[in-house]
């Protein structure tokens, strides 16, 4: 009897702990839905709730940043996880598209479509027009689960589930590998004056080595290769293939699964690269809730399945290489390891436009002058 009583005991304590934890977890989750509120941001506490309201909304519309080949594998592991949702998902290529969407979504559009991607050029633009929910909020609460890391501590409500690493692309045929420079400054060598290499007028690639330089050392070195005479393109696809081609010798410095995704197409082997350090790492696709979506429920389990193990490993295999450096395992992460990194985190991402402004003066391009 006497154990019978201790273990009564014990198993009320058990009980009043339990009780405690979950009135204790109640109470964080109401102060952060009224901190979030306090804010203008929508905390939604519980996911039931979540997955309850998106299975009456039952469906989910993307315009999305990823390459049209990953949308059905994409689609199929999501479905397999909510059945009761219905996807459909388009893409959007280039700087024009994204711009349309901004337009359409300032002018009160962009009806239709739950979801779009928000084009690194236009985030600042777009940010304010999404929909608010506490992304970072929901994750830190475990309601979402999604890396921290991929989402912006200032825009709580919007995150990049993407990376790029910038390379050098070259011809071996036209060019002895052991003759590749070791690092960025090599490019500045006599050798490599006048029509040497081509570089993209897009400032964006020589830009993201101002985290690990900072931004004097890398305006100089923007303005010394400018000095060296370079070929000038836009686009780093097309510079890519035209270094296949064997139009020109070297390419600074485009993102490694667009050379990835050439060279996969290479009959003659001739495409290669090297990865120079600082390595230039950004990140990249941000799918961003619209905040007239009809959707939302859906749309905020899609943006969750993008930052999730299962998705990152399908953009690893087939954008290729465009997982996150923050999803654990990632492509990246590997190629990387040991390496210096420039990465353009949250702290540096909202100056991008700004960054490339200097980097566009130091490469001395003419700027647009009113008749006024």
């Amino acid at each position: 009897m006497r154990l019978s009583n201790q273990a009564s005991i014990l198993f009320f304590l058990i009980g009043l702990n339990i009780a405690g934890n979950a009135n204790a977890a109640g109470s964080a989750l109401l102060k952060a839905k009224q901190s979030a509120a306090s804010e203008g941001f929508i905390f939604v506490a519980s996911r039931d709730e979540i997955i309850a309201q998106a299975k009456k909304e039952g469906r989910v519309k993307i315009v999305s940043g990823w390459d049209r080949d990953i949308f059905p594998h994409l689609k199929k592991a999501f479905t397999n996880k909510y059945p009761f949702i219905d996807v459909q998902i388009e893409e959007t290529a280039g700087i024009d598209a994204a711009q349309r969407n901004l337009l359409e979504l300032k002018a009160g559009g962009a009806q239709g479509w739950d979801i779009l991607n928000n084009h690194p050029d236009f985030y600042a633009e777009m940010a304010p027009l999404l929909k608010k929910f506490d992304i970072l909020g929901m994750a830190r609460h475990g309601i979402l689960n999604i890396p921290l890391p991929m989402i912006d501590p200032s825009n709580r409500h919007v995150l990049l589930v993407g990376s790029h690493v910038q390379v050098v692309a070259f011809n071996k045929k036209l060019v002895s590998p052991d003759k590749v420079p070791a690092d960025w400054e090599g490019f500045l060598r006599p050798e490599f004056r006048g029509k040497k290499f081509a570089i993209d007028i897009r400032p964006t690639q020589v830009a993201s080595l101002i985290p690990a330089w900072g931004l004097e050392r890398t305006v100089d070195f923007a303005r010394k290769l400018a000095g060296q005479q370079p070929i000038w393109v836009r686009g780093g696809t097309r510079a890519v293939t035209n270094v296949m081609s064997g139009e020109f010798a070297y390419f600074l410095a485009p993102n490694f699964s667009s050379l990835k995704r050439i060279q996969a197409k290479d009959p003659t082997g001739v495409l290669d690269f090297r990865i120079l350090e600082p390595v230039p790492t950004r990140l990249s696709k941000s799918p961003g809730i619209v905040a007239v979506a009809e959707h939302p429920n859906a749309a905020l389990l899609w943006v969750e399945f993008e930052a999730s193990p299962e998705a990152q490993k399908l953009a690893d295999e087939l954008e290729p290489y465009g997982a996150s450096i923050f999803a654990q395992g990632s492509a990246l992460g590997k190629l990387t390891k040991g390496k210096v990194l420039s990465v353009v985190d949250w702290a540096h991402f909202n100056r991008m436009n700004e960054y490339g402004e200097k980097i566009v003066e130091a490469f001395g391009f003419p700027k647009a002058r009113s008749n006024k």
